[in-house]
């Protein structure tokens, strides 16, 4: 992946989103904690969003999920304040459920084109550059989800789409199916990748860079494990997440267990290197040659400016070396942590 600097945004490296060419930021603002779920000052939210630009981060990822529309909201604030809409890179997202009636989730035509114009509205703009699929549908055909976002994207609604958390095979059919339908294709997909969590590099990725998307990795600091707080010898940490979901951090699984430790030697790495921890996570992750930005969300100014410098970071080969030693490449730590349940694995769909 060739990087490139832009004469607007010099503090942030920059590289192509897939064969798109369009041009992105390497790190990319995700704003999932602001609104009910994390940060509920708008204000303050839309503070952080304002520097980010600031910083020359021209790429924010939202969801129409996230505090159910209340992220969509705030960014939609933020980019009529700042006055730089088209220097933004877009992107949101859905699938999930927005209410609890029926119809009002999933990749159908009938949910598509109405979550578009809801999520516009909510941003405050008549075009989103970016509009991922949240998750797979297995109630759907994909070629009914691509022919409604093949509609959007002629009539100027929405310039490119993307998946979530796709399966290497369902990437391959999407692709195959907007091909054989003359269908927008899928541009970006959008997995969890971090220094615990690699499982992505034994198949997505090659699948993703074969076919010339763009990889937007969700998660890089594995939901805080990588913040620097997690180290033997000391008290677990109480965060915004762990207050959230207590189990999340229950040392007494095998696997978190696992986690906490690879994350105290990952935290000693970056301590013989010098640099923060975090910088070391986001370094890594920007490495690999399939992995176009990194998806950061900062709660907090303090959060988002601890980040900025990131993706200057280079790590060379003996680091990456030592980090193999630490958690191999293809593997995640904790099984649970892939971002995606396999429901044919469901007891009720093995067994008759």
């Amino acid at each position: 992946m060739s990087e490139q600097t832009s004469t607007e945004s010099a503090t942030q490296p920059t590289t192509n989103l897939g064969r798109t060419g369009v041009e992105v930021s390497r790190l990319c603002l995700g704003t999932m904690m602001f609104g009910d779920w994390g940060n509920k000052d708008h204000d303050d939210s839309i503070r952080v969003i304002h520097r980010a630009i600031d910083a020359g981060i021209n790429f924010i990822d939202t969801a129409d999920i996230y505090a159910y529309g209340e992220s969509e909201e705030i960014v939609g604030k933020a980019l009529a304040q700042s006055g730089k809409r088209d220097d933004i890179v877009l992107a949101t997202k859905f699938f999930n459920g927005m209410k609890q009636q029926p119809n009002y989730r999933g990749g159908s035509r009938r949910w598509v084109i109405r979550a578009v114009e809801d999520s516009l509205q909510r941003l405050g703009t008549d075009y989103i550059d970016l509009y991922q699929m949240h998750r797979p549908d297995e109630h759907t055909d994909i070629e009914e989800t691509l022919g409604a976002l093949d509609d959007l994207v002629r009539q100027g609604k929405i310039r490119y789409i993307g998946s979530s958390t796709f399966q290497p095979s369902q990437v391959v059919e999407a692709q195959w199916a907007a091909r054989h339908n003359h269908t927008a294709r899928f541009v970006t997909e959008q997995p969890p990748y971090s220094l615990l969590t690699r499982g992505i590099e034994a198949d997505l990725l090659p699948t993703t860079h074969r076919h010339g998307m763009g990889t937007l990795v969700w998660s890089p600091l594995a939901g805080g494990w990588l913040s620097g707080k997690f180290r033997a010898g000391r008290d677990l940490p109480t965060t915004h997440r762990s207050d959230r979901d207590p189990n999340r951090y229950d040392l007494s699984n095998p696997a978190i267990a696992a986690k906490f430790e690879a994350a105290d030697k990952f935290g000693a790495l970056a301590d013989d290197l010098g640099i923060p921890l975090v910088h070391l996570a986001l370094a890594f992750v920007l490495r690999h040659p399939g992995v176009t930005s990194a998806i950061i969300g900062p709660r907090t100014l303090e959060q988002l400016e601890s980040q900025l410098d990131a993706a200057s970071v280079e790590l060379d080969d003996a680091t990456l070396d030592r980090i193999d030693e630490i958690v191999a490449p293809g593997t995640n730590v904790n099984p649970e942590d892939a971002g995606f349940s396999n429901y044919w694995l469901d007891a009720a769909r093995r067994r008759r």
